[in-house]
């Protein structure tokens, strides 16, 4: 049995249905779907149950079996709204949760996958997995830093069982839709060319021209491959970085979003001031803790990773 928390949301939908490729359905999803629209996520997917996340927490701490020894836990479950400033509300999802459930499969060797973020890293300009590039801008990103500093401790008692934290950096791609405001720029770059004709960026700001912000953009299929190749690794450990590698702007993503339309113009717009002093301009991934752990996994660029996207939103199934 495989539990992926998170499992009705855009990176752990995902993740169930490339388990299913795999001939995997015994699958617990675990979610809160308060939010039901986020059920046409797992229409397609083959899954074995469903538990709510808090009583699936309840049920789990208190000895619950769920039809067979648990293979590996996927931990995708979160609040992941980076303008969310309740900080007792994202403690409790991201840290507290997080901690319970890492304490259980360390204590019966159950593989752990977790989903870390680039938000750790803030405004700066390293983005490798030491201590000293690591300041984040805002309560998303600091619950995601805590967790992982309660990680690296854990991991300094060798635990005989696997432990993986992936520092997603920005993730697009099918079955976000859910995410409104928080989904990727090739969402809103897409119905903006829908609606509107035109694709709006920000103007540039802090030494970046217009719509020149640079962003490490990975697709979810490549997560996904990746934290597959987590689970076929037992012995890989540690915490890693989760982009491609390679930076590109905003304007390149809109490029992407108006060739596969054929139409369409970018209009740039006043940088909001709610976000100055809380924006990453720039993040490129270092992928060298992962490529010496041994993941050679091919990225897509955007241009390669865009246009897949645009054929299955654009489709009757987008």
């Amino acid at each position: 049995m495989i539990i992926v928390t998170g499992g009705a949301g855009f990176v752990g939908s995902n993740l169930v249905l490339a388990l299913n490729r795999r001939g995997q359905s015994d699958i617990i999803v675990v979610d809160d779907l308060r939010d039901g629209t986020k059920f046409r996520n797992l229409v397609e997917a083959e899954v074995a149950d469903y538990r709510d996340k808090d009583a699936f927490l309840q049920q789990l701490t208190g000895g619950a079996t769920f039809g067979g020894p648990i293979e590996a836990v996927f931990h995708n479950g979160a609040c992941s709204d980076t303008t969310e400033w309740n900080g007792q509300y994202m403690m409790a999802v991201n840290y507290e949760y997080s901690k319970l459930l890492l304490e259980h499969c360390l204590a019966r060797s159950i593989p752990f996958i977790y989903a870390s973020s680039a938000s750790v890293y803030g405004g700066g300009r390293v983005f490798r997995e030491e201590r000293q590039y690591e300041a984040p801008l805002n309560m998303y990103g600091y619950s995601k830093f805590l967790f992982d500093q309660y990680v690296r401790r854990r991991l300094k008692t060798a635990p005989k069982s696997q432990v993986v934290g992936f520092r997603y950096f920005n993730v697009y791609g099918p079955r976000e839709q859910h995410k409104a405001k928080m989904a990727s720029t090739a969402l809103h770059f897409n119905n903006q060319i829908l609606a509107t004709g035109k694709c709006k960026l920000f103007e540039g700001r802090g030494g970046y021209a217009d719509g020149e912000q640079r962003r490490d953009f990975i697709h979810v299929d490549d997560v996904c491959a990746v934290n597959l190749w987590a689970l076929d690794h037992p012995k890989a450990s540690g915490i890693f970085n989760l982009g491609t590698g390679r930076s590109q702007t905003f304007n390149d993503v809109a490029r992407a979003v108006i060739k596969f339309h054929g139409k369409g113009r970018i209009e740039y717009i006043p940088f909001p001031d709610n976000l100055k002093g809380r924006y990453q301009s720039f993040t490129e991934a270092d992928m060298s803790a992962l490529c010496a752990a041994g993941c050679e996994h091919p990225f897509m660029t955007v241009e390669q990773g865009v246009q897949q996207y645009m054929e299955w939103l654009n489709s009757n199934k987008g």
